[in-house]
């Protein structure tokens, strides 16, 4: 499947200011805002907290490259052109283990 093909497969979003990823020490090492550009990968990576637990390993990882589908060359042809996909690489390149959190609308 595409990537939009996956995005119609998550779970709705509206509630949702964004979502923070956060070390095990509880610093916030990315952050992925509710806003027009983004909102696809704020969907992606809330499909993923939901599916594993609200957990970013190797094996949620390796999924979020799955539903990115077409981007992931892209992305390995020109790191920094799509951060939401290089921490991806770099959650399996490093063996992290990451929170995902909501951060809901007030």
């Amino acid at each position: 499947m595409q990537f939009k093909e996956n995005l119609a497969t998550f779970p709705d979003i509206s509630h949702l200011d964004g979502l923070d990823v956060v070390d095990l020490e509880g610093n916030i090492i990315h952050h992925i805002p509710a806003v027009e550009g983004k909102l696809g990968s704020l969907k992606l990576y809330n499909a993923l907290a939901t599916k594993f637990g609200g957990q970013l390993n190797k094996d949620s990882a390796q999924q979020g490259l799955v539903w990115f589908a077409e981007y992931v060359d892209d992305a390995r042809l020109n790191i920094g052109k799509h951060p939401n996909i290089d921490l991806l690489f770099n959650v399996i390149e490093q063996d992290h283990i990451f929170v995902l959190k909501e951060i809901k609308k007030i």
